[in-house]
């Protein structure tokens, strides 16, 4: 498929916040709150870092081997699989909850991502390896916000009963009855049946989500040899066993990320605070607070309670049962992966500059935190509309209503601009002003009324001056507001609207393949990828 991309600095795109740009600015308000700079010193740094923790090879490979069985074409995967055995390997990684059927457009384009930085590294160290992999954040129970799927501006939702961890829950008749309606919906399309036949092979009835989640984006990324992990495993769970009986008994990470956070917040808006206990107890279909009440340990919603050594017990025999959350979630990925490179959103990387002090705390490698790239797809058909309109890349990322009050105002054979006239409207006050003061200065403050009141019934002629133009150029405006709908879905980006299959329907799997060569890898951009076929 023949495109061609065009890259912007995310400052520019309006769309991220202070604090990312201030990242990738390396600003010095900042600089307190990383470890390694977003850069190739950053990666040698990152991978010093990493020698100095090691992590249990051999326990994340057989788990990675047994999570793999059963999975078709798994050459690539298995080899970096192997690879993980040896100390000169490490992974670039990048996490996401195993949202239905992928979720947005951004979790396609972080996989894809890490997989670039992967070769990229691989080529600039030949004496070491780097594995891509895909850190499953299976214990998620929002379903509100993993469970639907957005699809050419329709939504799609799983009408389930089940609860807890969203990757325990299982296909059920509802959900394969999903995805035979949106069959319906991409069945036109030239590549609609492929998407939907993918869906049927990995959703299968009775499978959990998490299984399904990593059937598809085998599925769609093994040949890279990604490797996707399941962290949800006892044997796994078991390795963070002593940073969780630390929390349990110390409540260390609430103390670390609220210090941090104080500090970050004279600077920069912020997100994840925390609880004191940042540790869930999951079991079955439940995932709930663990709470602390005087020398005991409770879950209220289910229960339970426990002395200390109670609990410890309980965590030494079920490591299984005891789920972090977004405070200690990075550190738990971090304690099973040889990671150097962590691969996020903007939202990702404003939490992860919280909890450097919570990883030095429990004793875990903090890795290198790059920003993923971002982009947005145009069809040839908006492509040639942009083009014909004569709109920059930039112009693009205008409000909507400023972009076509711009258009109109460099198309338009009349004026209508009255800066200059209000300038001398209010320069007439003005002399109106010193006649009138120089007979009795408590005249200004009328003169001054009336200077208002003029002023704003020009602005009031002006603006109607631009409404009755646009709509001479309504042809023009309902071509930019179709440019904005598919792009900017909502007012947002297209990457947190639309699914995969959105484009995959109707462009086949080589959409993938396009989106990979259009990633960057060590310096990410926002990309506008044009398709020209």
């Amino acid at each position: 498929m023949d495109c061609s991309t065009t890259y912007l600095p995310f400052e520019s795109t309006g769309y991220f916040s202070k604090i990312v740009e201030a990242y990738l600015q390396q600003h010095e308000n900042i600089r307190p709150f990383y470890l390694h700079e977003p850069n190739w010193e950053g990666i040698k740094t990152s991978i010093q870092s990493r020698d100095s923790h090691p992590v249990n090879r051999k326990v994340l490979t057989e788990v990675l081997q047994q999570q793999y069985m059963g999975q078709k074409n798994t050459e690539a995967v298995f080899s970096n699989i192997s690879l993980l055995n040896d100390s000169a390997t490490y992974t670039i990684t990048t996490a996401h909850q195993p949202n239905l059927f992928t979720g947005p457009m951004y979790f396609v384009y972080k996989i894809l991502h890490v997989i670039k930085l992967a070769e990229s590294l691989s080529a600039k160290y030949p004496d070491k390896n780097f594995v891509p992999v895909f850190y499953m954040g299976s214990e998620d129970a929002d379903l509100d916000e993993l469970g639907f799927v957005n699809i050419e501006g329709a939504k799609w939702s799983w009408d389930t009963k089940q609860t807890g961890a969203v990757g325990r829950m299982k296909v059920d008749k509802q959900l394969v009855s999903l995805i035979e309606s949106i069959a319906g919906q991409l069945g036109v399309l030239p590549n609609g049946n492929e998407w939907v036949e993918l869906l049927r092979n990995c959703y299968v009835n009775g499978k959990t989500i998490q299984e399904a989640t990593l059937s598809l984006v085998h599925t769609l990324f093994g040949h890279y040899g990604l490797v996707v992990l399941i962290p949800d495993q006892p044997a796994l769970k078991k390795l963070f066993a002593p940073v969780m009986a630390k929390e349990l008994t110390e409540q260390f990470s609430h103390k670390a990320v609220t210090d941090t956070i104080q500090s970050l917040q004279q600077f920069y808006k912020v997100q994840a605070a925390g609880r004191p206990i940042n540790l869930f107890y999951l079991i079955d279909d439940k995932r709930e607070r663990i709470e602390k009440e005087g020398n005991a340990y409770t879950v209220p919603s289910l229960g339970l309670r426990f002395t200390e050594e109670a609990i410890l017990q309980e965590l030494d025999e079920h490591p299984e049962r005891f789920s972090p959350n977004v405070i200690l979630r990075g550190a738990f990925q971090e304690t099973i992966l040889p990671n150097i490179i962590f691969v996020g959103g903007g939202g990702e990387l404003a939490y992860w500059l919280e909890l450097k002090t919570v990883f030095e705390n429990a004793g875990v490698a903090y890795p290198l935190l790059m920003l993923r790239n971002s982009f947005s797809i145009s069809s040839a058909k908006l492509a040639q509309k942009q083009m014909s309109l004569q709109l920059t890349d930039a112009d693009l990322f205008l409000p909507e209503h400023l972009l076509i009050g711009q258009y109109v105002e460099k198309h338009t054979e009349h004026q209508l601009n009255l800066d200059k006239e209000k300038a001398a409207l209010q320069a007439y006050y003005d002399q109106m002003s010193r006649l009138a003061t120089q007979i009795d200065p408590s005249l200004r403050d009328h003169v001054t009324a009336l200077s208002h009141q003029s002023l704003k019934k020009v602005d009031e002629l002006e603006k109607k001056m631009k409404r009755a133009e646009k709509r001479k150029f309504s042809t023009a405006a309902n071509q930019i507001q179709s440019i904005k709908q598919a792009l900017f879905p909502g007012n947002s980006l297209q990457e947190r609207q639309e699914n995969l299959a959105s484009f995959y329907a109707r462009y086949g799997s080589s959409v993938i393949d396009m989106i990979y060569q259009s990633s960057g890898d060590i310096n990410p951009a926002f990309g506008l990828i044009k398709l020209q076929s």
